[in-house]
């Protein structure tokens, strides 16, 4: 009785996932790559003119035109022009074909309402619309047409550079033996030695900064460190048989830093005035120094190690004294790399300074000379997610926020105007949605593209007075997606952890969606304290989960708390705990959603995720293996300590204390209880290979299966086309209990 029980509950299960983890699937997950361009009428690349009164953007229309419009914001007047008259007669004058994907990257200006201009094969060329004419203009430098590139991370040697002439063009000012050396302009013999202590260990960099006067010099005096390098082994090179060895500057928590002194010289006098070292110690960072605009001094920023302290201090040049004009300070982290912004107003001496003082990111002014707050310009269980612009004229400031709009999704962003006194605070961007904005030279008008993760993406012309829509621009298309069985995301929200703050996500279903059966579960995490993550805009894929979705799963993304963009204490949840990366609310969200969707299967649920989010997998089935039974983790942070600098001591403090070790899912890989997959780039320069490395290393110890891939020549990233295969292969097998197709079969 007993074995017949055990082959019905066998087959009822085997029916129940049958269609899941097929060939078929496979083949259709593979397929739906082809559909994600089926949203019509989305406008692209906005362009406004430098007279702001005309602006331009492409699109793509659902009978496979690609279309270049030219709107008069004046008139309200649109003119098209098919993409594929450019590239014809571009093909025409250059003899070769020529195909204009995209115009980012080829300097597209709008000239007026009827012409623009771009860069192809070395030469600028204009367009008239109404004339559907191209004329060819001049050669231009081909380095004009690119820019970007190197590594995020490098260092320079700041003890080098050219000398600097003065504003009044007399005097030159140059460094020479690690000190600061002037001479009149042309005089070789008026040289002056102005400094006398620099040597090789403490120098003073090149970076010299005139008053305007030309009666002054500021620059910094340096406390040289020596700074870590990360060496990786690039096994396969294109370009030769032998491996190759690279190596990069990486500081990490913990490493000595270059300490920062500013100085302030006075040339007629002769003196050197030096910031007091003790109000600058221990720094992370010294930056922005700039004169005064009546050179009485000059300002600098302060980040003291352990981001618990960040100030706009100045070292006065009549005499010499250092003092904070303003402080942030905070008993957990300030989010320096995320939320600061300081504008100097150039006809007031005043500051307007984010803060999170608070318990929410806010704007505030203050007084630049005595740093006396004047007034809090934003104020309420909201946030202030950037500064678009401040108008010093009419006292206005337009900002993105979210969270204004209460009984709303809070990461929803909208656009906002607010008087410098705070008041007159008013929406330009009603409707509840994401709004992303593009406005002309003088903020009077911008251009709003609006969705939700469930909404097609609509388009129009607001003014900045009211918001009010000047002009209908677009409404996307998604007929022919929508007829390939596809289904919009769900939005779904349940409570966190504390019984009272909305967690939200999404919910991805397959196209063949069947209620009567059973799906695993898997999340797609990333739970950085930078920011959040759920996608809020309308994507036909979004961050990549239909494709998994197919293949017989329910995909799921989350913001749990510790990420950004809510609440100071919100985020606080990840000082010094990484580990936890709202893994409670996760889990309470997944049993709320599957309490309300009875097939959605929480007793088989994956996990995946790339870099923090490496760590955050792998870190789930280490920390709450009853839940989280499957994780792939790619390039995974799995120990703080071996992470860059600037972002682990970031969150996790500074000085190195035990919380590292405990948040360390090396030192945790005892724990491992389900099945793990590990992937990662040999030449990843953004999170050390090694964490991964080291990360093996102990599971092996500790006699803990799991799978390894490391690719060659790979850098930051999730593991590439191959990685991808061996991923959704590891979740078939491990969530769905089937074996997968052979590649060579689908």
């Amino acid at each position: 009785m007993k074995i017949k029980l055990i082959a019905v509950l066998l087959s009822f299960y085997q029916l129940s996932v049958m269609g899941q983890g097929t060939i078929d699937d496979y083949k259709r997950s593979k397929d739906i790559r082809n559909i994600f361009g089926m949203v019509y009428q989305v406008p692209q690349q906005i362009q406004w003119s430098e007279a702001g009164d005309s602006f331009a953007y492409t699109l793509h229309k659902k009978d496979g035109k690609r279309l270049l419009y030219l709107i008069d914001a004046l008139s309200k007047h649109k003119t098209e022009t098919n993409i594929e008259n450019i590239e014809r007669q571009l093909s025409e004058v250059l003899e070769i074909e020529i195909k204009l994907k995209s115009f980012s990257g080829r300097g597209l200006k709008v000239v007026n309402a009827h012409e623009i201009e771009f860069l192809e094969q070395g030469y600028s060329w204009r367009w008239n619309v109404k004339e559907q004419k191209l004329t060819k203009l001049k050669a231009v430098n081909s380095d004009s047409e690119r820019r970007g590139g190197g590594y995020w991370g490098a260092r320079w040697d700041d003890s080098k550079g050219d000398p600097v002439d003065s504003p009044d063009k007399m005097y030159t000012a140059y460094i020479k033996n690690h000190n600061v050396y002037v001479t009149k302009k042309g005089d070789t013999k008026s040289e002056r030695q102005l400094t006398f202590d620099g040597n090789p260990g403490e120098y003073y960099v090149a970076r010299i900064q005139w008053s305007s006067d030309s009666k002054k010099l500021a620059l910094s005096k340096v406390r040289k460190a020596e700074v870590r390098q990360l060496t990786l082994l690039e096994s396969s090179p294109l370009d030769q048989l032998q491996p190759k060895l690279q190596t990069r500057d990486y500081p990490k928590p913990g490493d000595a830093l270059s300490q920062y002194y500013p100085v302030v010289i006075l040339l007629e006098e002769g003196k050197v005035f030096q910031v007091d070292p003790s109000e600058v110690y221990n720094q992370f960072s010294l930056s922005n120094i700039e004169w005064r605009t009546d050179n009485s001094g000059i300002t600098f920023e302060y980040n003291q190690r352990g981001h618990q302290r960040y100030s706009i201090m100045e070292l006065s040049a009549i005499d010499g004294k250092t003092k904070t004009i303003i402080a942030e300070v905070s008993p957990t982290f300030i989010d320096y790399s995320g939320k600061k912004y300081r504008n100097d107003l150039k006809n007031t001496s005043e500051i307007i300074w984010a803060s999170e003082r608070d318990g929410w990111n806010h704007l505030y002014r203050f007084d630049s000379k005595t740093g006396l707050l004047k007034n809090q310009i934003t104020k309420g269980e909201w946030v202030v997610r950037k500064v678009v612009h401040v108008d010093e004229k009419s006292k206005k400031i337009y900002f993105e926020a979210s969270g204004v709009k209460k009984g709303v999704d809070p990461y929803l962003i909208g656009y906002y105007s607010v008087g410098f006194n705070g008041k007159n605070l008013k929406e330009l961007t009603g409707e509840a949605a994401n709004h992303q904005a593009t406005f002309n030279g003088d903020y009077s008008l911008f251009v709003d593209v609006f969705s939700l993760a469930d909404q097609a993406p609509k388009s129009v012309l607001r003014n900045t007075v009211d918001g009010s829509v000047v002009m209908v621009l677009e409404n996307a298309d998604i007929s022919d997606l929508e007829a390939t069985g596809w289904k919009a995301p769900e939005v779904f929200t349940s409570i966190a952890r504390d019984g009272k703050t909305d967690i939200w996500g999404l919910i991805v279903r397959p196209r063949n969606f069947d209620p009567q059966k059973k799906y695993p579960v898997i999340e797609y995490i990333y739970a950085g304290p930078h920011s959040s993550f759920v996608p809020k805009s309308f994507s036909a894929n979004p961050s990549g989960m239909y494709e998994l979705a197919e293949l017989g799963f329910i995909v799921v993304q989350i913001d749990g708390m510790g990420t950004s963009n809510r609440s100071k204490a919100f985020q606080d949840v990840a000082w010094k705990n990484l580990k936890d990366a709202g893994f409670p609310d996760r889990i309470l969200w997944m049993k709320a959603a599957a309490q309300k969707y009875p097939y959605m299967d929480i007793e088989r649920v994956g996990i995946y995720g790339t870099s923090a989010g490496g760590q955050s997998s792998t870190g789930a089935v280490l920390f709450h293996p009853e839940f989280y039974k499957v994780a792939v983790s790619s390039c995974g942070c799995h120990d703080n300590r071996m992470d860059k600098i600037w972002w682990n001591e970031q969150w996790m403090g500074w000085p190195i204390g035990p919380e590292y070790a405990a948040c360390s899912n090396t030192e945790n890989a005892y724990r491992l209880e389900g099945k793990l997959m590990l992937i990662v780039g040999e030449l990843d320069d953004n999170v050390d290979p090694a964490s991964t490395y080291q990360l093996v290393n102990q599971l092996m110890k500790h006699g803990k299966d799991h799978e390894f891939i490391m690719v060659p020549g790979m850098g930051h990233a999730s593991g590439g086309d191959f990685g991808e295969r061996k991923r959704r292969d590891f979740f078939v097998k491990h969530l769905l209990g089937v074996t997968p197709p052979a590649w060579d079969a689908y």
